[in-house]
């Protein structure tokens, strides 16, 4: 079971092998496939830093313990119909997106982080809307 805070699900939609260093490449790749390959993994949603924040360089501001990220996991949660302590299946977590979420929502829940430009979330969510699930990251 993985511990994921909300908004690193919208991440974890849209990455594609791309990070803040090395370590937190591997891990998040490591459990990006993981959630790619076995749907039925458990996560586990929490309340600031997770398993993804764990392996955050230590340079420069540490923005896992920002009030902003604290207030786009609230607002990922609760358009998902989730809440903090719930543990789903990464699976379920895919068929709320198709329910709840929309592309354009990355445009407004999103509009502060600074990996917005790149589009990835935006298709990522167009790729769960289209059955395709995951992106196959190397």
């Amino acid at each position: 079971m993985f511990k994921i805070r909300g908004h690193h699900l919208f991440c974890l939609l849209g990455y594609r092998g791309m990070g803040y260093s090395e370590e937190y490449v591997k891990n998040m790749t490591y459990i990006h496939q993981t959630l790619k390959t076995n749907p039925n993994t458990l996560v586990q949603l929490v309340k600031g830093p997770d398993q993804l924040c764990k392996k955050y360089p230590n340079s420069g501001e540490y923005h896992c313990q920002d009030q902003n990220i604290y207030e786009r996991d609230a607002v990922i949660l609760e358009k998902m119909g989730l809440k903090i302590g719930d543990i789903v299946k990464w699976g379920d977590i895919e068929t709320r997106v198709r329910k709840y979420v929309v592309p354009t929502d990355i445009l407004t829940i999103c509009e502060t982080c600074s990996w917005r430009s790149y589009g990835v979330c935006k298709k990522g969510i167009e790729r769960i809307h289209g059955g395709e699930g995951l992106w196959e990251v190397e």
